[in-house]
């Protein structure tokens, strides 16, 4: 039973509902005037309810009617219709391509945590592809690498340190190495880009783990365990006539592509000799101040910095092929061929004619512009039997020694010193000079152990009165003492006699 309308409004809206009859009835049973359907036999109730559903009936039919009939509202109709399927349709798309984008975010972000898929524009290209040489890998004893996750895993750090480390920038905020300068011999200085701790231990591991594990050509004697400038010098000892070629701008001219090619040659594949490539090498830059900050900006090409340990044995096995093909020229022209970084050195017992020289000199050459290097022309030296002959520092007339005149001044410097104190003595280019006293006089017990032992002994004695403990490198007797890093092997300036000669003994 209906409730009773409690405003006209109320009444209106139940009349257009149904019927005024219907609404009459309903209030009559409600008030009790009419009994309730289904308490009178033949109620005349009925057909006032049977003609209000009726009247209901025919008001939908016509509301219907009128609406098909009705062009423009049949246009609203479809329209809104069809706005409503398009946003549900919109929705269900916005929702699946938001679920696509963090699928997407999930896989970018568990990818780089585990390849490096960009490290700069320019030096990327190789990053997708993976396939090396593993066979070429093993026959050598080099270890397999994959991925830059196993190359980052073997070095011991992680994925994001290992991108840290390679990333080519063109200007950045920070840097990986400290650069000074030092003296040349030859006068100007030379640039040293000294790694920092991280980037030197991943470089370390490269050098530890590959570079030295690779086989070298006997001629080359620079930064090679158990070589030294004297096993450099012992093959031209006694010959008639030596002659020294020095490469120019040795390491500025080794490029990022070549260092790549040499961890490809070897059998990785092009994505993880890109990273090792990286890893070893870095552009020129200059710092610039802007608003408070230093900015690092590049200066051309990525280049093997002097100062990395893994430089000089990448020079090494970068040359093997010249190696090769200047030993194939000194057997044909009956010539014995070492090289020590980028000093070449060839030599004969029995005379040479100045042409049989030059014909050796031109070929020579041809060769090292042919292998991507610039044979210096202000350093190429002849020198004959009867003449004072020096390979990479060492005197190789009749046996390998020092030069006489120099030994004998450090002889009297060292009396001088052992007198009167250390007070207005000097002895190389440097300021430590009892640092650089320790080197000399371990470069010649290096060279002549019987001759170099009395005096290193001798400087250790005074480094021990003065407070010092043995610095600067060198050990006594036949040890090369430490090798150094990265640089060219040429030493610190001495007061020699003549200023073309290459006194090395600094480095020791």
């Amino acid at each position: 039973m209906s409730q009773r309308p409690t405003t006209r409004q109320e009444l209106y809206e139940r009349i257009r509902a149904s019927s005024k009859d219907e609404v009459i009835l309903e209030e009559m049973i409600r008030l009790g005037f009419w009994p309730a359907q289904g308490e009178m036999p033949t109620d005349p109730a009925e057909d006032i309810r049977r003609r209000g559903e009726i009247e209901r009936q025919l008001e939908e039919l016509r509301r219907k009617a009128s609406r098909l009939y009705n062009e423009k509202s049949l246009i609203q109709d479809a329209r809104k219709r069809r706005m409503a399927e398009s946003k549900r349709k919109k929705e269900e798309t916005r929702l699946r391509r938001e679920q696509a984008r963090r699928e997407r975010a999930a896989a970018w972000r568990e990818r780089k945590q585990n390849e490096l898929v960009y490290l700069g524009e320019g030096v990327s290209g190789g990053l997708g592809q993976h396939e090396g040489h593993p066979e070429r890998l093993a026959a050598a004893g080099l270890p397999a690498i994959a991925d830059a996750r196993e190359l980052a895993r073997l070095m011991g750090v992680s994925v994001g340190d290992l991108r840290f480390l390679a990333f080519h920038r063109a200007v950045a905020t920070i840097t990986h190495y400290r650069r000074f300068q030092i003296p040349k011999k030859s006068g100007g200085t030379r640039l040293i880009s000294a790694p920092m701790p991280r980037l030197k231990a991943a470089q370390g591991w490269v050098l530890r783990s590959i570079l030295d594990r690779v086989d070298l050509h006997a001629a080359a004697h620079g930064f090679r365990p158990g070589r030294s400038i004297v096993s450099n010098a012992q093959p031209h000892v006694g010959a008639a006539v030596v002659v020294n070629l020095d490469l120019q701008g040795f390491f500025p001219t080794i490029t990022l592509p070549r260092v790549k090619g040499v961890f490809a040659a070897l059998g990785y594949s092009e994505s993880v000799a890109t990273i090792l490539a990286l890893l070893c090498t870095e552009p020129e830059t200059f710092e610039v101040e802007l608003d408070g900050r230093t900015y690092h900006v590049g200066l051309g090409p990525r280049v093997l910095p002097q100062g990395s340990p893994a430089s000089p044995a990448i020079t090494n096995v970068l040359c093997r092929r010249l190696d090769r093909r200047l030993q194939g020229l000194a057997d044909q022209l009956g010539f014995t061929y070492t090289r020590y970084a980028d000093d070449l050195t060839f030599s004969r017992k029995k005379g040479a004619s100045s042409a049989e020289v030059g014909e050796m000199i031109r070929k020579a050459v041809d060769i090292v512009g042919h292998e991507g290097f610039t044979v210096h022309p202000d350093k190429t030296r002849v020198m004959r039997r009867g003449n004072h002959q020096e390979v990479t520092g060492v005197v190789v007339n009749d046996k390998a020694s020092v030069d006489r005149r120099t030994l004998r001044r450090f002889r009297a410097t060292l009396f001088q010193v052992e007198k009167d104190g250390l007070a207005g003595k000097r002895w190389g280019a440097g300021g430590d000079l009892l640092a650089s006293m320790h080197g000399y006089a371990s470069f010649v017990a290096m060279v002549d152990r019987e001759r170099g032992a009395p005096l290193l002994a001798r400087v250790k004695r005074l480094m021990a009165l003065h407070g010092r403990g043995p610095s600067g490198g060198g050990g006594g007797g036949g040890s090369a003492g430490p090798r150094p890093a990265a640089t060219t092997p040429e030493p610190a300036q001495a007061p020699a006699p003549a200023p073309e000669k290459k006194k090395r003994w600094k480095l020791w």
